[in-house]
């Protein structure tokens, strides 16, 4: 008998009352034959670097995907995905197209002309900051409700209509010094290096800069000081360890990076709100329902 192929693990989903939908979700190595569909998708790659390939609208796209990596997909395009290995991870955000009319309405901008753009692996500090409060509304059973989910999807059309369409409102300040690949480079060193003990020396020589001037222009380029950056990563490994399970909190707290384990309950309080064993209940209790 034929082997079925391998299907992509829904970690958690949900809506809003504008119908925008969100899915976390892993996709196992393969190739994705996505249609055209009724909604704009987009996509934001979650935690290690994953080697990724994808065809839409005649053109290839190839490269490693880093945490943070923006994908947008305008509506009725379809689009052919390859996963090279098994890091793909992403947080999908279906867009109705009501949605993002009545916003550029309601910002004075003509709704029959937008168009969103086509976009592989851009950044996005604004909407990558709203997209982590979205992750952890759906991760934690939307805890702060229906109105705060809303107010999200709301600020995600917002941007995606002002900084990523045929209606952009083009912005004037210089570009700035850590971009592209640069950027992606440093990123993928956090990601694959974060269980050492990383230093500002270590990431300025990465990036290829002085220590003092990679914080400026790291700080530009993601929204969040490197030093936060390097913590909120191994806050999120951490999880996502508890979530397989059969580690110790402290072989957790070694393979994420941290000092010792008491290190690593002061940053998951502070970031999550929960001790580690609450953590771990819940992210035992998520596992189970999916």
């Amino acid at each position: 008998m034929p082997q079925e192929e391998p299907k992509p693990l829904i970690l958690s989903q949900g809506a809003s009352k504008q119908g925008v939908v969100f899915q976390l979700r892993r996709d196992p190595p393969g190739t994705l034959e996505m249609p055209g569909l009724e909604n704009a998708l987009i996509a934001i790659h979650v935690g290690p670097a994953a080697r990724v390939a994808c065809r839409r609208e005649g053109r290839w796209f190839s490269g490693t995907a880093v945490h943070g990596d923006i994908d947008i997909i305008p509506a009725h395009v379809p689009a052919i995905w390859q996963m090279h290995d098994e890091n793909d991870m992403a947080l999908l955000l279906s867009m109705p197209g009501k949605l993002l009319r009545s916003v550029a309405e309601s910002s004075g901008l003509n709704p029959d002309k937008l168009e969103l753009l086509n976009r592989y692996q851009a950044r996005d500090t604004e909407l990558e900051t709203l997209a982590w409060a979205i992750k952890r509304e759906i991760e934690n059973g939307f805890p702060s409700g229906t109105l705060y989910m809303d107010g999200l999807s709301l600020a995600v059309a917002s941007r995606l209509v002002t900084r990523h369409s045929s209606l952009t409102v083009r912005e004037t300040r210089a570009r700035q010094s850590l971009s592209g690949h640069r950027l992606k480079q440093l990123l993928s060193f956090i990601e694959e290096n974060i269980a050492e003990d990383l230093s500002l020396g270590q990431l300025a020589e990465t990036a290829g800069m002085s220590q003092s001037h990679l914080k400026s222009v790291f700080r530009e380029a993601t929204g969040t000081p490197v030093h936060q950056y390097v913590v909120q990563r191994r806050v999120d490994h951490a999880k996502r360890l508890m979530r397989h399970g059969g580690l110790t909190m402290a072989e957790i707290a070694q393979a994420a990076g941290f000092a010792h384990q008491s290190h690593m309950a002061r940053h998951l309080r502070r970031a999550e709100g929960a001790a580690p064993m609450e953590l771990r209940r819940r992210m035992t209790e998520l596992t189970a329902a999916d």
